[in-house]
């Protein structure tokens, strides 16, 4: 995923309430007549005890759980999509992750890389060599009301995730489908295949020999061959089960109409401004996970037996730059806020929280994140694209001349790491024995280009092409101030080695239109990994990806042949191994710059509870506000 870094009328739990107060009025009203005779009061009495135990019998756990006084405020950059088979950035991602569902997830407290049941009733049972998985769904699973469903409760059952993972594999939604699902799943690539034809469209309703629901509650996956990054895949958001007969209802409106069975729903989403989600009145019960293994056992018996989400409702400013997102949270008009690069220098002194946010309570964790950043090369431009020596040793200069150092030190305040391998720390294909350096060396770059015939023929301090023609190089950046700072970094360092950059100036949808158009040469991105083997990644320099995916449109066949063996090879030295040598290919070729790996900072104040920076597995409904806590706080700040 990139990382730059509908109000459905009255809800159950209004409508309980309501009836509940009615109850209510009607026993007080009842109890102070006292010429009724005692017959009929009695009967009346216990009509009125057992309507008030049915009611109170049919309101969900959510309704009893989330308290709608407790609002969680935070701030995220735009969103674009709340469809969990066409989101392709992280805030999307964060958003839909609360109101939509997988059948697994990765354990929130668990500082490795667990999957456990979410939806489904336990873990898939494998058989047939690992080429058959047989899931069973927990019952009596909800979606939220939605006029799609004619006024009926509607259940979740395997049909909705056999077609969620159909869509997941279209090639004509917005993400361009998943070519290796596509390959993995028996029988569905002619059914891709099919939709990719000119007018073509996905036949939903094709056999698929590989997803099947035998009944109700029952999917079976059949491989083509051993995948062990399926259960990731099956606990990430492309598998997160939507409902056909919403999908069909939205037509286009699809991505700003979610309805999902997750702890939260959407209850406002207006652009550039805000997006509010409020608790699923429909939500199973489900308590904060135990987990004996977890270092964090203090929180864990904070935090004990609390019904999820116990936070009624969450509402998210849109804040795209990171100035005014700390004074809006310094101010406490946000719990908590994640920062990264320089940001941390308004809040820290020598390496310390500033004493007056100290004072207050507020609370600092610093931790890696498994996510990387690049500058990738469109490899179909004329100028910095090919295949040729000439044109991998320009890309290798470049990458050569850039001081990823520096760029650590001004822009990310040290906190970030020169990456050295496509995978970051923290995912299982990492290889912590490479050194942890950057490949900046300006003076073999400027050697490397005399060589391969770009040279300054004009004496005007800038090379032109091995035949002489003016050479310029292109990136894209985005009319933010740290993009301003970046660069300054990168004219600075490409004048030092003779090459001339220009940048072309778009908003991030821009760009990420221009992107998937082929009419960018340069851009930098990040991807932060999302699963534990970090395959995501990885499947950015995989020539089956949709350009969405592989924005560079690199194609070799060495890189495929080990991407793809990568997928059948448990974690372990073997799938390192693999991993390497994808990252040797790509080193060598040049597709992308690798940056850095990232360092989070978040800053949290006391009366956020639940909290931890949990690599795979956070969801806002393992949190808690203190409300009584918040409102004496801010009211002392004042």
């Amino acid at each position: 995923m990139y990382d730059f870094s509908c109000a459905a009328g009255v809800s159950r739990t209004a409508r309980v309430r309501s009836q509940y107060k009615r109850l209510v009025r009607a026993s007080r009203h009842l109890f102070i007549r006292p010429y009724q005779p005692m017959s009929l009061s009695y009967a009346l009495r216990r009509s009125l005890t057992l309507s008030l135990l049915a009611l109170l019998a049919c309101m969900s756990p959510q309704a009893l759980a989330a308290d709608m006084n407790k609002v969680l405020r935070i701030a995220s950059s735009d969103i674009t999509s709340l469809d969990p088979q066409q989101g392709t950035d992280l805030y999307s991602t964060r958003v839909a992750s609360a109101i939509f569902e997988a059948l697994y997830e990765f354990e929130y407290l668990s500082t490795g890389s667990k999957a456990v049941p979410n939806t489904a009733e336990a873990m898939p049972v494998v058989t047939d060599d690992g080429k058959t998985w047989t899931i069973r769904l927990k019952k009596g699973i909800r979606f939220t009301d939605d006029p799609a469903f004619k006024g009926k409760p509607r259940e979740l059952v395997a049909a909705d995730y056999a077609y969620s993972i159909r869509r997941s594999i279209d090639p004509n939604l917005r993400g361009g489908g998943d070519p290796s699902l596509s390959d993995l799943i028996v029988g569905a690539r002619p059914v891709v295949d099919a939709a990719r034809k000119a007018g073509g469209k996905f036949d939903y309703d094709a056999p698929i020999e590989g997803l099947q629901t035998p009944d109700t509650y029952t999917l079976v996956i059949r491989l083509a061959h051993p995948d062990y990054t399926l259960l990731e895949r099956l606990a990430g958001l492309p598998a997160m089960a939507v409902a056909r007969e919403v999908v069909d209802a939205s037509g286009a409106d699809i991505m700003r109409h979610p309805v999902g069975t997750g702890p939260y729903r959407l209850k406002e989403w207006r652009p550039a401004s805000r997006v509010v989600l409020e608790a699923n009145p429909n939500y199973r019960k489900v308590v904060f996970p135990e987990n004996a293994d977890a270092p964090q056992q203090e929180l864990v018996r904070s935090m004990r037996g609390k019904a999820l989400p116990s936070i009624g409702r969450i509402e998210i400013s849109i804040i795209e730059e990171s100035q005014p997102e700390i004074l809006a949270f310094t101010q406490g008009d946000l719990d908590y806020m994640a920062l990264g690069g320089d940001d941390t220098k308004r809040v820290m002194e020598n390496g310390k929280l500033r004493p007056d946010l100290a004072a207050r309570g507020v609370r600092h964790l610093r931790f890696g994140s498994p996510s990387i950043t690049f500058t990738y090369f469109n490899l179909d431009d004329p100028t910095v694209g090919g295949y040729s020596n000439a044109q991998i040793a320009l890309r290798r200069a470049i990458g050569m001349g850039f001081n990823v150092d520096e760029m650590i030190r001004v822009l990310f305040a040290g906190n970030a790491l020169p990456a050295n391998q496509l995978l970051p720390p923290g995912v299982s294909g990492y290889d912590p024995s490479l050194p942890a350096k950057s490949i900046y060396d300006p003076v073999a770059a400027r050697a490397l280009l005399d060589r391969f015939g770009f040279k300054d023929r004009d004496g005007d301090g800038y090379r032109e092409t091995p035949d002489g023609k003016p050479l310029t190089v292109v990136r894209g950046t985005l009319p933010e101030s740290w993009y301003r700072e970046a660069d300054t970094l990168w004219k600075k360092n490409m004048d030092a080695i003779g090459i001339r950059m220009k940048v072309e100036q778009q908003t991030f949808a821009e760009l990420l239109n221009l992107s998937r158009a082929g009419k960018l040469p340069m851009f930098n991105l990040g991807y932060r990994s999302l699963e534990p083997s970090g395959y995501q990644i990885l499947q950015t320099l995989w020539s089956k990806s949709p350009r969405d995916t592989n924005p560079s449109q690199f194609h070799n066949v060495e890189y495929d042949a080990a991407y793809e063996q990568f997928l059948r090879t448990p974690a372990g030295p073997a799938r390192i191994a693999l991993a390497r040598k994808m990252s040797q290919v790509s080193q060598a070729y040049m597709p992308m710059i690798l940056h850095t790996y990232g360092v989070g900072n978040v800053l949290y104040y006391p009366w956020v509870l639940g909290y931890w920076p949990s690599p795979f597995g956070f969801s806002w409904k393992y949190l808690d506000i203190d409300v009584g806590l918040r409102d004496a706080r801010l009211r002392a700040a004042k």
